[in-house]
């Protein structure tokens, strides 16, 4: 293995406050390279595609919590049901309710996350902040047994500017605070506030994160 992926993970460590938990980005990264961050003690593995996803949950160790991070298409949903610990990415109602159905199925309840688009880079996916408030609004989130949504997920603009990366994180921050006390303020689950990756996490930590991303900074760059 060239690269120190037991070193980097201790750095990245060294730097999270308690109570803020690292979310290990495997993908595209051999199995060695998540042995050695798993016998470091590191246990959430984020993978975003899901064929390579089983590949890994059938030859790895049973006790990692595996995220799903990337955009997830409802027809994958059923795929990754029987065993994905967390769904970061939930960007629409439609993909809750079959993240529902699917759980269903398997006599599971699975914890997702509300995928944010705050940063103003074009990408296709997320909520807008007011598109999450309607979804919530609507209420029909609360007909669905078997999702537990535990909070919210977002990744600030890809750029050099600190002070807009931080803005970005306080708007997430801001509309997680909102959300909590109108809708989950009974809830103890929702509480994540997914933010902050390789380039960017010790912002994120300054803005409430609980959760990070970091792959690159642990890994290297991708083996594709």
């Amino acid at each position: 293995m060239d690269y120190d992926v037991k070193g980097n993970l201790k750095k990245v460590l060294a730097n999270l406050p308690q109570g803020v938990r690292l979310v290990a980005i495997s993908k595209y990264h051999p199995n060695e390279y998540i042995m050695a961050a798993y016998e470091e003690g590191q246990r959430i593995f984020g993978e975003s595609h899901e064929q390579e996803l089983r590949q890994k949950v059938e030859s790895l160790p049973k006790d990692i919590r595996w995220h799903f991070i990337g955009h997830l298409q409802t027809n994958k949903v059923k795929y990754i049901a029987p065993y994905i610990s967390m769904i970061e990415a939930v960007d629409s109602f439609k993909l809750l309710k079959e993240v529902d159905r699917q759980a269903s199925k398997n006599g599971r309840i699975i914890d997702v996350l509300l995928e944010l688009h705050i940063a103003e880079e074009e990408t296709k996916y997320g909520l807008t902040p007011d598109s999450c408030r309607q979804l919530l609004a609507d209420g029909e989130w609360r007909d669905l047994k078997h999702v537990r949504i535990c909070g919210l997920m977002m990744m600030a603009s890809y750029v050099e500017d600190v002070q807009q990366i931080r803005s970005e994180f306080q708007i997430a921050k801001n509309l997680f605070d909102e959300l909590k006390a109108q809708y989950f303020a009974d809830d103890p689950s929702f509480c994540e506030r997914s933010w902050g990756m390789s380039h960017d996490y010790p912002i994120a930590v300054d803005e409430g994160s609980t959760m990070v991303r970091v792959g690159t900074a642990i890994f290297g760059p991708r083996v594709y």
